[in-house]
């Protein structure tokens, strides 16, 4: 049986120390504000895509759906800029930068967000996974989908926080 010295323990706590307190900076208000901020993009971008598809009458057209859902995540993506920006991460600065890079990262996340799921869904449908009575390809589009919702919330608020709007270090006077 192997005994911990003091210095050994001491050395463990301090790296569990360091680790809580990285998920604490994290994890703060801004995580929570920029969760908030999501849900309400999500709720303008699919009420957008819902009013063009419906009422507007785009679903009866081969190009609708998709047109009515890129329109959607643009809006969705606007609303997302301006309270990310102001809101989330209070970020003063003017100009396009933050809107180039804020597209930057949402692009990316884009991309990200398929490969994982393209890659999910080509594991989970060679694998044969299935869940709650669901056909093979229908859940592998539905874990698809989920992993790469959750592989997007978290690249993109990365991306947003330590690129898009990343705070200015304060300069020694």
């Amino acid at each position: 049986m192997r005994r911990l010295t003091a210095a050994a323990m001491s050395n463990q706590e301090n790296k569990n120390g360091k680790v809580s307190g990285f998920l604490k900076k994290f994890f703060d208000i801004k995580f929570w504000k920029f969760i908030l901020v999501g849900i309400i993009n999500t709720v303008v971008g699919e009420g957008v895509v819902l009013l063009l598809t419906n009422p507007v009458g785009w679903k009866q057209y081969s190009w609708g759906p998709g047109a009515a859902a890129f329109i959607g995540v643009v809006v969705g993506s606007i609303v997302s800029f301006f309270l990310n920006k102001s809101f989330t991460f209070k970020n003063k600065e003017k100009g396009w930068k933050p809107v180039v890079r804020f597209t930057v990262n949402i692009l990316l996340c884009m991309l990200i967000r398929v490969a994982v799921a393209t890659a999910v869904s080509a594991i989970s449908k060679g694998a044969g996974w299935t869940l709650f009575g669901m056909d093979v390809d229908t859940f592998a589009g539905n874990l698809s989908w989920a992993v790469g919702a959750a592989v997007f919330v978290m690249v993109n608020y990365i991306g947003q926080r330590f690129f898009a709007f990343k705070e200015k270090k304060e300069e020694n006077k």
